[in-house]
């Protein structure tokens, strides 16, 4: 319940652990999309030549199924009200160097969440 209106305003979530993407790669096209209708963010991730940008398109309309589905929520009024990344696991891999040294690599992992909301009226 939000303070003062009495109205409950729930928001439709879809979650992504263990996506093999760096954290800081998701962010930008997460800003991208941030605040913005689902067609109109849908469009954004489509044209948007960055390897996130699949990851994205796939979370974001399982968000807008669950906001129908589970919230009975209308499609046509929902928008991106939240989105952000978190850090996963790093998966740390040896590099083998001149005269016998080894550099680590981290190959790093990402946990993304978007969710959407009805817009009111």
């Amino acid at each position: 319940m939000t303070p003062g209106t009495g109205t409950d305003i729930r928001d439709a979530r879809a979650h992504l652990k263990y996506a093999r993407i760096s954290p800081r790669k998701v962010k930008i096209v997460l800003d991208l999309i941030r605040g913005k209708d689902v067609g109109r963010a849908a469009g954004i991730l489509k044209t948007t030549p960055k390897s996130a940008s699949e990851y994205l398109f796939k979370l974001l309309n399982s968000a807008v199924a669950n906001a129908e589905n589970n919230h009975r929520m209308d499609p046509s009024r929902l928008y991106v009200s939240e989105c952000f990344v978190c850090p996963g696991p790093i998966m740390k891999r040896v590099m083998p160097r001149a005269q016998g040294r080894a550099f680590r690599i981290n190959k790093r992992m990402s946990h993304i969440t978007i969710a959407v909301k009805e817009k009111a009226e």
